[in-house]
Order: C-alpha cells, then sequence, then structure tokens
C-alpha cells in the first residue's frame, strides 16, 4: 500500500464498530481510486464494463459473429461466394460447389466442431459461451447500445425502477428502435445465405418477398431483439442446455475462473487505524463487489463455481485492476482448477485421456475434412452398368457393353461434357449424345456403347477407363475405370 495511505486496514464488517465506521472506509476506499457497488439482488443484470485483458479478448473473438453480416455480399466469380441453395441442395462455398453426395464433408465439420467445444469445455471451461456464442455476442453489442443511450448501470437501474415519464421514454424509444433494427438486420443477413442477397434487397423494394422469406426474417429478428435485449443473462442461466450439461464435461483438471478462497478471506474493507488499534489480519479481498459488478450473468464468483458462470474472465480483469490500485498481487481471482487448489500440479494435455480422446475424434474429422477438400473435383461421374443384359453379341460377332454416364456439374460455371473411352486394344464406341452440355449444379446423361471383337477377349471381366473432359475448360478431366463383360472363353 502507499505512504499515503499506510495508516488504512481493513474491516470485515463484522462487529457494530464497523458498521458506523462503513461511510469512512468507503471514503478511503474512493480515495485510492475504488469504487464500493452493491451486490446484484434479482431483476435486470446490468454489467459494468470495464477495460482489460479478458475484455478485449472477448471484443475480438465476437467479432468473428459481427463479420458474418459481410458473408452474404461476397462475391467470387460473378456468384455470390457463400450460398446456401436448399431448393436445389447445393451448397457453393468461394466457387467449390459440395451436393448432396458430398455432404459427409459437412458432417465432418460438424463432428469437428461439436468436440472442439467438447475439448476447450474439458480444459478452460464453458470458452464457448464466454467468448464466441452468438447470444454472449449480440448481448454484449444490445448492452454496448444501452449504455451509450442510458449510462452506466447505476443510472440504467434508476431509470428502469423510475416511473414512466417523457424523459423515460426518450431513452428507451430509441434504444429499443435500434434493438429492433439490429434483429432485423441480422436475420436479414441469415436469410441471405440462403438466396442471393442482392436480388435479396431489390425484391424487398419492389416488395416481392416470399412468405416463407417475410416470416422468417421477422420471427428471427423478433427473436434476436427479445432473447439479447430482453431476456439477456437468463437465456444462459435458465434456458441454455449446455449450463446444465457442463458438468459433465469438466473434471479436477479443467482451468475456470476460480476465487482464491485462502488468500481472499476473511474480507473486509480499507479503514483508517485509530490511535491504540490494532489492525485485524484479513484477506486480499476487500469486498468492493466488482467482481459481481462486471459480471454479465451477475454471478457471484467468490461463492465457487455456478452454472451462470460462462468463464468470460471479466471478474479477473476487475480484480486485477483492484489489486494494482491496492498494492496486492494480482491473482486473487484468476484461471485455476480445482487440482492446483488442492497442491497438485497441474498435468499435460497429453496425459488427459478425455482431453486425448476429444482431439483424437477431432483430428480424424479434420484430416477427412482436408482429404474431401483437396481430391473435391468440379465434375463427378458414374458409369451404371446395363444389367439385362449384361452384354450382346451382334450379328458381326462383336461383343457389345452398354452404360448409362451420369456426369455431375459441380462448379458454378455451365460445362460441355466429352466422353471417350480406352484401355482395350481393337475395341470401337459410340455416344448417343458428343457433348453434353450441363449447367451448374446439374447431372447430364448420355448412353455409351462399346464394341469389342469376340476374339480378342482373353477373360470374361476386362477393364477400361472411361474419359469425361470437359471442353470449356479442359483442365477438368474425371476418369471412371469400369470392366468390359464379355462371354466365358473357351
Amino acid at each position: 500500500m502507499s505512504q499515503d495511505n499506510k495508516d488504512l486496514y481493513r474491516d470485515d464488517g463484522r462487529t457494530g464498530s464497523a458498521l458506523d465506521d462503513m461511510d469512512t472506509s468507503n471514503k478511503n476506499l474512493q480515495n485510492i481510486g475504488v469504487e464500493i457497488l452493491p451486490v446484484h439482488t434479482g431483476g435486470t443484470v446490468h454489467a459494468k464494463r470495464i477495460p482489460g485483458f479478458f475484455r478485449k479478448a472477448k471484443w475480438i473473438i465476437g467479432s468473428m459473429w459481427i463479420a458474418l453480416f459481410l458473408g452474404p455480399y461476397l462475391r467470387w466469380d460473378g456468384h455470390q461466394a457463400l450460398l446456401f441453395d436448399l431448393p436445389n441442395r447445393q451448397f457453393h462455398i468461394f466457387g467449390l460447389t459440395i451436393l448432396p453426395q458430398d455432404i459427409w464433408v459437412l458432417a465432418m465439420i460438424l463432428l469437428f466442431f461439436s468436440l472442439a467445444l467438447a475439448a476447450t469445455t474439458a480444459i478452460a471451461g464453458r470458452m464457448w459461451c464466454g467468448y464466441a456464442c452468438f447470444h454472449t455476442v449480440w448481448v454484449d453489442v444490445f448492452t454496448w447500445i444501452e449504455e451509450k443511450i442510458e449510462g452506466q448501470p447505476n443510472k440504467r437501474i434508476k431509470l428502469d425502477a423510475a416511473p414512466m415519464s417523457f424523459d423515460k421514454l426518450k431513452k428507451k424509444v430509441p434504444k429499443h428502435l435500434i434493438w429492433l433494427v439490429l434483429g432485423l438486420a441480422t436475420s436479414f443477413s441469415f436469410v441471405a445465405y440462403f438466396t442471393d442477397a442482392f436480388d435479396l434487397w431489390a425484391r424487398l423494394f419492389a416488395f416481392e418477398w416470399g412468405g416463407t422469406e417475410t416470416t422468417v426474417i421477422l420471427v428471427l429478428g423478433l427473436a434476436t431483439y427479445f432473447f439479447a435485449g430482453i431476456l439477456r443473462e437468463q437465456v444462459c442461466i435458465g434456458f441454455c442446455p449446455y449450463a446444465r450439461i457442463q458438468g459433465a464435461m469438466y473434471d479436477t483438471e479443467t482451468v475456470v475462473p476460480t476465487y482464491d478462497l485462502d488468500r481472499g478471506e476473511p474480507r473486509g474493507r480499507i479503514k483508517r487505524v485509530k490511535p491504540g488499534e490494532e489492525a485485524p489480519d484479513l484477506g486480499d479481498c476487500i469486498d468492493c463487489n466488482l467482481c459481481v459488478a462486471v459480471c454479465p450473468t451477475g454471478v457471484d464468483i467468490r461463492k465457487g463455481q455456478q452454472f451462470g458462470c460462462i468463464t468470460c474472465g471479466i471478474c479477473i480483469d476487475a480484480c486485477d485492476s483492484v489489486m494494482d490500485k491496492i498494492k496486492k498481487p494480482r491473482g486473487l481471482i484468476r484461471y485455476a482448477s480445482l487440482a492446483e487448489f488442492g497442491g497438485k500440479a497441474l498435468p499435460p494435455i497429453w496425459r488427459r485421456p478425455r482431453v486425448l480422446v476429444y482431439t483424437g475424434i477431432m483430428g480424424f474429422a479434420g484430416a477427412m475434412i482436408l482429404w474431401g477438400l483437396l481430391t473435391m473435383s468440379p465434375i463427378d461421374v458414374k458409369a451404371l452398368h446395363e444389367r439385362a443384359p449384361l452384354f450382346v453379341q451382334m450379328s458381326d460377332g462383336t461383343i457389345q457393353n452398354k452404360w448409362v454416364i451420369k456426369v455431375v456439374n459441380k462448379s458454378n460455371q455451365t460445362m460441355q461434357a466429352q466422353v471417350s473411352v480406352y484401355g482395350i486394344e481393337g475395341m470401337t464406341y459410340e455416344v448417343d449424345r458428343k457433348a453434353l452440355d450441363i449447367p451448374a449444379g446439374n447431372v447430364g446423361a448420355t448412353d455409351l456403347f462399346v464394341q469389342v471383337p469376340k476374339k480378342l477377349l482373353e477373360e470374361v471381366n476386362t477393364p477400361l477407363t472411361i474419359k469425361v473432359i470437359d471442353l470449356n475448360n479442359p483442365s477438368i478431366v474425371q476418369e471412371y475405370e469400369a470392366t468390359f463383360i464379355g462371354p466365358r472363353p473357351r
């Protein structure tokens, strides 16, 4: 503690004299820059914002959701870069078109991120909730707007409790209008991922939206307004199922924001030492309640872990700022595990079976995603062999096989597909359609007839290769290994 405050000590608030001197204690704290805040006792949580490492991390990580507003407006080769065309069962991602037969790639992506959620929870608690959950991010944005219009938490609490008046309406109405606009903008951007964004805007001003589009935008917009603006922390506490199941993902090595009880207790506020009075031996917590005041869900971390805690670390920023002012070491509230407080060293990640299982499955899913993307071709070829009959002997003694060739155009450009065959000496072939004009994301089909002189067939099954090339883009080539079937040689 500084020289100016060397005659201060902290009162635990348990004796009558301490209660009498509470005002003096508060003034002493204010003199060194510490604000005494009331404990949240119910109603809407109006969290105080303070700067710090974890607050900055929340904004940086949460900005990825804000950036998704721009996603539908990105263009690629004259088309929308990110478009999930459900009616045509196509997913366009920067020139890559994923069709139903490639849906396993999306399944691997979902598996990867679901296991990433489980792994991060096992390592560091509800990191998703605290930093990346879209509800958390939107609540942060909504409450930031509220703070700019209505002021700091104490002013907002007084405004909520005040009777309805013109001054109150002047603040409440603009706030709710901005919330509604932001909610509708969110739902509009969501729908724009499923239809062309510029076309959606054009049809808005022409009043040509369909019933489905209008309903989805209005419902999602109002839901965003209601959940992020009205319910806020109640969604995390009372509605989100993840808060209930997180306990199954925690273990004694899980690192979460934790109050150091041994160091902090017994807590007490700072007051001046009276002549002849001995300062009591108290912990480092000065009971300023700042850790509670900044919590977005109103949790008092000093009471231990609660399912309302979203492990965002804002309470750590608050406590560290107070420790700096009273010249105490940081870390009274810090990310720590039960094992650490039990005197055990935190084992490395590779020695934690649960984390290893999660990361192992993530690694498998990640490898499959990478393999799928690297091997995914803009063209897919299937050759369906005629089954009845398997082959036909022609009048000139040649053996004929028939295939139905199906070519899938997985690009976002029209394809002119040409079919050719090679692999058997002396064979001839005929394609019903010399070139297939296949629109983007569609399938073209043609019949293929291959004839081989009977005397050249040495086996019942003879391999051959069917080759399909895009005449508009010769670099796009796909080959299909097929089998020519003939009679058993005598």
